[in-house]
């Protein structure tokens, strides 16, 4: 929260290891942290997007890292999820689900992430772009030819619908792929030209895509939530009914940390505000015509990420506003009104130009910024009108008239 205070009317303050024969463990689940940060960057103030901070593994950081950075894809590579076939599998097989298949969670899913103290909930949307493995093969990698097909063809080039990326490597006993998957797509499997004695998973290598809420709706903190995808013949995860997992469950834990930024910069002086007529006292004091008011404009310098309010302190407060007051005790009150920059809108949706503050609050209770906010002038608004301005001329000449208010920008709407 971030208090500016105003004397006399205006205060300051202000992410290819050797393979062995794999032995299927116990399922226990596999974990998988991913977080996102945002924070507000002055030399990008339109990009109000999350960062996504997972360290990544695999193709995307090694191989196509300019790819993956425009469709907004990331990799992990894991050893912690492997599978192994339960027996031969035939060469020429009709079933995809009789040998290597991969069917993988392509669609769009929704999981809420929840603030940790109030409990705010936002919707992240997740799929799996593209899956891979090391597989060791017995008796050779051979055995992937197929008439018209070399076998390095087979893995270098994807099988619809999946799509391939170039990347391929192997000896004569294993190879490492990866593949894209394209929203909601199907099975894609790859049918040996011989018949295979022994095949297993090394590794497997995932993308992901991610869609993250506005941070700029989302209050500064951190937001957590999980995803659980199922692993196995007939779930998310899908390799077929040869190539048995290591585990049945693979597990997306998700930390979105937002931190936002509220500033507010009150010019040297300006934290004492002399209000007076339009062209000075010079009509007054030469004519004796009154003033229609005394007024002030005073601007600062605001920088803001996220939703904010706004809210009036007065040490005089005559009715729902400040007041100023003489030595003899007589009182007139003071109206204060704020006005905003281009790209910060009301409750209601409307640009901020001369809206008043209240002592209760009413009409300034949430402002909304469109993008950041980095360090653009506001204006407060001080003024007495006309018939409080009649009333100090009619008291005796010289009175000086001094009381305080307090604007509040708050960041805990």
């Amino acid at each position: 929260m971030k208090v500016v205070s105003f004397l006399d009317a205006l205060r300051g303050s202000g992410l290819a290891a050797a393979a062995s024969l794999l032995v299927v463990m116990p399922a226990h689940g596999v974990v998988q942290d991913i977080t996102a940060t945002f924070r507000p960057d002055p030399s990008n103030p339109m990009v109000n997007e999350f960062v996504n901070t997972t360290p990544q593994s695999g193709v995307c950081p090694g191989h196509i890292k300019d790819y993956c950075e425009k469709n907004g894809l990331f990799t992990i590579r894991t050893g912690e999820l492997q599978a192994a076939s339960s027996g031969p599998i035939a060469a020429n097989h009709e079933d995809p689900r009789h040998g290597a298949m991969w069917k993988v969670p392509s669609e769009w899913r929704d999981l809420q992430v929840v603030h940790s103290e109030t409990g705010q909930s936002e919707t992240v949307q997740v799929r799996i772009a593209g899956i891979g493995h090391r597989f060791d093969i017995r008796p050779s990698v051979g055995v992937w030819g197929q008439p018209g097909l070399a076998w390095n063809q087979a893995w270098r080039n994807a099988p619809a619908p999946c799509q391939g990326v170039d990347y391929f490597a192997a000896s004569s006993f294993f190879v490492l792929f990866f593949w894209l998957v394209p929203e909601n797509a199907g099975v894609c499997n790859r049918v040996p030209g011989l018949p295979i004695t022994q095949m297993w998973y090394g590794h497997t290598e995932y993308a992901y895509g991610l869609r993250t809420p506005n941070p700029l709706t989302m209050a500064s903190g951190e937001y957590t939530g999980s995803l659980n995808y199922s692993i196995g013949p007939g779930g998310d995860f899908d390799f077929g009914d040869i190539m048995i997992p290591n585990d049945n469950v693979l597990t997306f834990n998700f930390t979105l940390t937002v931190d936002h930024h509220l500033k507010v910069e009150v010019p040297p002086g300006g934290n004492r505000i002399q209000l007076e007529p339009q062209g000075g006292w010079q009509g007054w004091l030469q004519s004796g015509r009154k003033p229609a008011r005394l007024f002030h404009d005073q601007t600062v310098n605001l920088w803001a990420s996220s939703q904010f309010k706004m809210s009036l302190e007065c040490g005089d407060p005559l009715g729902n506003t400040c007041s100023v007051r003489n030595v003899a005790g007589h009182q007139v009150p003071l109206d204060i009104a704020v006005t905003l920059p281009a790209g910060i809108s009301d409750g209601s949706g409307r640009p901020v130009s001369r809206l008043p503050l209240r002592l209760d609050g009413s009409g300034t209770q949430l402002f909304q910024p469109s993008r950041y906010i980095d360090r653009k002038p506001s204006t407060l608004h001080f003024e007495i009108q006309a018939d409080g301005v009649s009333q100090m001329l009619d008291q005796d000449s010289g009175n000086v008239y001094s009381g305080t208010a307090t604007v509040v920008w708050d960041s805990e709407v």
